[in-house]
């Protein structure tokens, strides 16, 4: 006889799922071109990874969609689709749900600050975009060298700047094994990056 057991995902992570293919569907990912649905699920497994829940997993699949596909619009449709905690991760998760968005470093800056008064579930799903976010640029440094830089709108210095005050803020905020995974992530892109 089998146990049976009460499954961690259920069909709302499976339509979140597709939900978020479709809205995302025509993206792709700077400099690798790769198809950016790639990026959500490498967040959603990241945060699974580190022990997230179905609404964090869920969240990982729709962390850009406020930024990137319909703002506050979208944000009210998540919140109707996937409930609450789902949006709240979401928003919190966005920098900026106006269109244009403000200035890059401004932007950057109140995100870091905004950490702090954040929920420890939803810097975990946070937590897991940067950790991919900067393994991709890892990635591409040693593929293509110091021209990643080029495609970023805070260049490499920026890029360094953002990425090593996120990682004081998640030691700070969240300790623990995931913001160590992030942290080890930016100290290789720091070397790399001396490289280039």
């Amino acid at each position: 006889m089998t146990e049976t057991t009460t499954p961690l995902l259920t069909e709302r992570f499976d339509d979140a799922l597709a939900y978020a293919s479709r809205i995302h569907r025509t993206q792709l990912r700077k400099v690798s071109g790769v198809p950016y649905v790639s990026h959500l699920l490498a967040v959603a497994a990241i945060a699974l990874e580190n022990g997230a829940d179905e609404d964090q997993a869920i969240a990982a699949l729709l962390h850009d969609a406020v930024e990137d596909q319909g703002g506050l619009e979208r944000l009210e449709d998540i919140r109707s689709r996937f409930g609450d905690a789902v949006a709240q991760i979401v928003a919190d998760c966005s920098d900026s749900h106006e269109e244009p968005k403000p200035a890059w470093g401004p932007r950057k800056e109140a995100y870091i600050a905004s950490l702090a008064h954040k929920s420890l579930r939803s810097l975990a799903v946070s937590l897991a975009d940067k950790t991919h976010n900067v393994s991709t640029i890892n990635a591409d440094l040693r593929a293509v060298g110091g021209s990643v830089w080029d495609r970023f709108t805070g260049g490499k210095d920026g890029s360094l700047w953002y990425y090593r005050a996120l990682a004081d803020a998640f030691r700070e905020k969240a300790p623990g094994i995931a913001a160590e995974r992030f942290a080890r992530e930016v100290d290789e892109m720091e070397e790399l990056a001396a490289r280039y």
